[in-house]
């Protein structure tokens, strides 16, 4: 048998990575910043656990160093006699090897020797192992530290040849979408350029082809619709055009088939066959919007009719319109892919870069501790191992970048990185500056409309009282809303201090994206607007205006906040104005969009606000029936139909989340979905309890009440904990929690789930009519809806960290976006 492969660092050799090298200096430099703290500031967050351990390489580390204090005391103890004749003996040893012409080499080769023991097979990386052959001080603990530092080593490398091979899969695929997609445009320029013939004809060009519908399983369903919400179809010109018969054959081998399930047709709509140069393709067109499917549902009945009618035509198959707008959209679904590729090879680099930097640190470090120089030798094999040797993800980001910037840029580099690598937005010092000038306004605003208020009573329980009941709920509307945005703003910043990946979940971009300090100064900024306007319609009140006179000043400040939601300037935070509107949107449309995490989140924070949008409705019917004119503010609640909104008010938001649900469920064909859909489902009749229980006061509808919200509050305490928080995990390390924690304290997770659970039961206040003294009830409701609107938002931290941890958990750091062409088996 060979002997095993060693490794030396050669004399008077360059030194490695001199690019590292001197970001180790920049970095020893900035004394104020400690290269973990760095390291961790820097690396992917989903690949945590694969990057080098360097906190726990440097605990063994720190065993080596209070060894060697250890034996630095134990020396110092010993006689002047037997410490001199050491010395002299140590002295001459060393003048000996001094002048030895082998002396230099042999105390290096004496060091350590690392072994590379190959790889038994292609998917497992070669292994590296050292051994110790001088005799350390502290032999137990260097053998320790060797055994961690060759386990890091391992572990990277196969990392790194994983997703290496993951990412250049993508890419071939990518290749190949590219050329059927090039082949398709050519074909429609082929055709354009022969004549305007067929745009003149009565009935459109159609591509002479017969599709068939493929019966993907559901996996697969799930994996092709889960990022695809990000990727926007623009509505285009529907100009179709026939393949040309040199390039694109349009026979296919197969006819239509009829499906046993119509939910089964339904969720296979998005695949559609076409031939390609002798090949079976295959096009997927998913159902993401109304329109798609509602044009699957019009499918299945064509194709039942066509089946019952006639099946003559069975043979001949249906014909295929690849149109302008089906390529427009392939050609978007195919740059998204792109996009993400180039930004995972981006972070695989990363992942090199400071894998290395860690491995150069930590092995100064202990050169430093041991006073031996083991750097050379051990960062010679480093250099040489699959993750810094292995050039194939280099090549491919530059491969990337040149067929994105000739086909997607028009030539144009500068507009290719702006897709390929966005530039982060600056924070200005003015935003810090504008927030805490806001703050001002808004703390001395508010406490001047609370003096005044108190003055004239407003506050206290009257019989009937007109500001209470007109100008109070646009005041309690707005402060719920933004009150609920300032905890978002928390929420972006304790993500962000917890390095969770809140960009990725919610699928945002990081130039529009609304930084934590841009959600502060629009809370900052709105609440000032609306405490002063509040402050002035109070101020005229008590100089002796009429109702009749200032009733339309709060009406005004409403209009005004939903022109500027639905301005189409491109000011004030256009982009992410835009996002909340196609988020509502979805939410309201919820079983025909396709749900993503954003719209079910949103929808989440909507059940929270029910007081609120109960305000809006009333309001809104207050002002638009002209009530305010006469102020005859029992109009909305006496009429039968603006009475029924109100209470219909109550149960949308627990409605659409529901809906939401039966949308997953159809289609990923995960029964957990439907188990969710029964909570909105359990808390839908406990509102409907409550709202009858507040027309007829009597003991049935008392129990009925305390019947259904006890098995709504327990149902969802459940889902909360385990579901949404994944807690309560009966064999984690942690007791009651779960294994992997992004905070360090235990007892703020039990913290929380104390609060949730005290929190989830406000309801009782509907059973108690408890009252804060000679307070109006629509205080007390405002500050029990202020509570609900903050456990929402604690809420909302946990739910994030156990979605970033089932994803740190797959290593999924970029999306896998669906890609429009798929080839068929002859057989299918």
């Amino acid at each position: 048998m060979s002997p095993r492969p060693s490794f030396e660092h050669s004399q008077g050799a360059a030194e490695p990575f001199p690019f590292l090298s001197s970001q180790l200096n920049n970095t020893q430099g900035e004394k104020m910043v400690k290269f973990s703290k760095q390291f961790e500031g820097q690396l992917v967050p989903e690949w945590k656990d694969a990057f080098v351990d360097y906190c726990q390489l440097k605990k063994d580390l720190k065993k080596i160093h209070l060894l060697n204090t250890n034996n630095n005391n134990n020396n110092n103890n010993t006689p002047t006699s037997k410490h001199q004749n050491t010395s002299l003996s140590n002295t001459l040893f060393t003048s000996i090897r001094k002048f030895s012409p082998f002396g230099h080499q042999h105390r290096e080769h004496d060091l350590i020797h690392v072994h590379k023991k190959l790889a038994s097979s292609a998917s497992k990386g070669d292994m590296y192992e050292t051994e110790l052959l001088e005799q350390f001080a502290d032999t137990d603990a260097a053998k320790e530290f060797f055994a961690c530092l060759d386990l890091q080593l391992n572990k990277v490398n196969q990392f790194f040849k994983t997703k290496e091979k993951e990412f250049m899969e993508r890419g071939e695929s990518l290749k190949k979408q590219m050329d059927i997609l090039i082949q398709l445009k050519t074909a429609f320029k082929q055709q354009r350029s022969k004549g305007a013939s067929a745009v003149d004809s009565k009935e459109d060009a159609s591509i002479s082809c017969s599709f068939s519908s493929e019966e993907d399983s559901v996996k697969d369903k799930t994996e092709h619709e889960q990022e695809l919400q990000d990727i926007s179809t623009e509505d285009m010109e529907k100009n179709e055009v026939p393949y040309s018969e040199g390039s694109i054959s349009g026979e296919l081998g197969k006819s239509m088939r009829t499906k046993s399930e119509d939910i089964g047709k339904l969720r296979t709509m998005s695949s559609r066959s076409f031939s390609c140069q002798g090949k079976n393709m295959k096009i997927n067109i998913p159902l993401t919007t109304p329109s798609r499917t509602f044009s699957a549902i019009s499918y299945l009945v064509w194709e039942d009719l066509v089946n019952q009618s006639s099946k003559k035509c069975s043979a001949e198959g249906s014909k295929l319109h690849i149109n302008k707008k089906k390529l427009h959209h392939a050609d978007k679904m195919i740059r998204g892919a792109f996009v993400e590729l180039y930004k995972g090879l981006g972070y695989l680099k990363t992942y090199r870069n400071l894998n290395m930097l860690a491995f150069i640190k930590i092995l100064k470090k202990f050169d430093k501790v041991t006073g031996k120089q083991v750097l050379p030798i051990y960062l010679k094999v480093v250099e040489s191992s699959y993750f810094n040797s292995s050039d194939k993800v280099m090549n491919l980001a530059d491969e990337v970048e040149d067929l994105f910037i000739k086909h997607f840029a028009e030539e144009d580099r500068r507009k290719a990185m702006k897709y390929l690598k966005p530039t982060q937005r600056k924070e200005s010092h003015y935003v810090t500056f504008f927030i805490g000038l806001f703050t001002g306004c808004f703390i001395a605003l508010f406490a001047g409309y609370v003096i005044m208020a108190h003055i004239m009573g407003f506050y206290r329980r009257q019989p009937k009282s007109v500001y209470m009941e007109t100008a109070y709920p646009v005041l309690s509307m707005f402060s719920l809303l933004f009150l609920h945005f300032f905890l978002y703003g928390c929420n972006i910043f304790a993500w962000r201090k917890a390095r969770i990946n809140y960009s990725f979940i919610f699928e945002l971009s990081s130039t529009k994206e609304l930084k934590y300090r841009d959600v502060f100064l629009i809370c900052t900024t709105s609440l000032t607007v609306v405490v002063g306007v509040m402050f002035v319609h109070l101020s005229l009140l008590t100089k002796g205006y009429s109702h009749n006179q200032v009733q339309a000043i709060p009406g005004l400040l409403l209009l005004m906040f939903l022109l500027v939601l639905v301005c189409p300037f491109n000011i004030i935070y256009q982009s992410s104005r835009f996002c909340l509107l196609r988020v509502i949107r979805n939410i309201i449309l919820s079983p025909l969009y396709k749900v993503v995490m954003l719209d079910f989140f949103m929808a989440d924070q909507l059940c929270s606000q029910v007081p609120m949008l109960r305000n809006l409705e009333y309001v809104a019917c207050y002002y638009i029936t002209g009530s305010y004119k006469t102020q005859d503010y029992d109009y909305c609640m006496r009429v039968k139909n603006y009475r029924d909104l109100a209470y219909a008010v109550s149960f949308l938001p627990y409605y659409w989340r529901a809906m939401q649900c039966a949308r997953r469920w159809f289609d990923e064909g995960q029964t957990s979905h439907l188990v969710n859909l029964g909570k909105y489902v359990s808390a839908m009749l406990a509102a409907g309890a409550k709202v009858a229980y507040e027309k007829e006061r009597n003991i049935g509808w008392l129990c009925l009440v305390v019947i259904m919200s006890t098995f709504a509050t327990v149902y969802q305490l459940y889902w909360d904990f385990v579901k949404d928080w994944g807690l309560l995990q009966m064999n984690s390390k942690n007791p009651l929690l779960r294994n992997e924690l992004m905070l360090r304290r235990k007892i703020i997770y039990y913290i929380s789930m104390g609060l949730n659970l005290i929190l989830r039961l406000a309801w009782l206040q509907t059973v108690l009519h408890s009252s804060f003294g000679h307070v109006d009830y629509r205080v007390t409701g405002l500050f029990l809806a202020a509570l609900e609107v903050i456990r929402r938002g604690l809420w909302n931290f946990y739910r994030l960290e156990n979605e970033h941890l089932n994803n740190a958990g797959k290593f999924r750091a970029v999306k896998t976006v669906p890609l429009p062409f798929h080839e068929v088996d002859e057989q299918d």
